[in-house]
């Protein structure tokens, strides 16, 4: 199977949505919280791929990260946190 027929796949079963249009005309697709069950490897990779770039930002001091008394994280982007985010896909195109 092939990239786009994965990728359509995988849109068909609801795991991946259609999230908006980029400024040169290409689609940004989300993955779902659907995925997590119905695509657990997929869930997986945009786990990792998460996890891979919000430590590449903090490692590049873009990102400050704190812990409230539940022990929760607290992720505090910079402004050029927030762009690279961007850039990244972390951040919702909403924000």
């Amino acid at each position: 199977m092939n990239d786009d027929d994965l990728l359509n796949y995988y849109i068909e079963i609801g795991a991946v949505e259609v999230a908006g249009i980029s400024q040169d005309g290409e689609f940004i697709y989300k993955i779902t919280e659907k995925a997590n069950e119905i695509a657990p490897e997929l869930w997986q990779a945009h786990m990792d791929y998460i996890d891979e770039s919000l430590m590449s930002l903090y490692k590049a001091g873009l990102v400050n990260i704190t812990y409230n008394e539940d022990l929760e994280a607290i992720i505090q982007l910079s402004k050029e946190g927030y762009e690279a985010a961007k850039k990244l896909g972390l951040i919702d195109l909403g924000e």
